[in-house]
């Protein structure tokens, strides 16, 4: 529940009470939070919040049924941009290889 409540965005712990609140955890549960969130997010120390870590990321199920549409929605363009390459780092690292190449390349000799 942990991981697919972070997968679609970033929680105060408070947030996450709340939420695993409604959906009936018990107390028991709710008390082991902490510890979950060691071992599933990073704590943003400027906003007091958790987030996702990256490998975590592989083991979403997009049709959890705790999901409402919009969440689906919503988690389906995050996984995207997670998993889809960037072309700017693309790009950038192939004008960086062509412009390395190109340094190698014997001057030519007058003929």
């Amino acid at each position: 529940r942990v991981i697919h409540l972070l997968a679609l965005k970033n929680y105060k712990k408070s947030e996450l009470l709340a939420c695993l609140e409604r959906e009936g955890v018990v107390q028991k549960d709710k008390e082991s939070l902490g510890k979950i969130l060691q071992e599933v997010a990073n704590l943003d120390a400027n906003e007091n919040s958790f987030s996702l870590k990256e490998h975590f990321f592989k083991d979403i199920q997009v049709d959890w049924p705790g999901y409402s549409e919009r969440d689906r929605k919503t988690l389906e363009a995050t996984l995207f941009q997670k998993t889809a390459p960037s072309t700017n780092a693309t790009s950038t690292s192939q004008s960086l290889s062509l412009a390395t190449s190109e340094r190698h390349i014997p001057p030519r000799t007058a003929q």
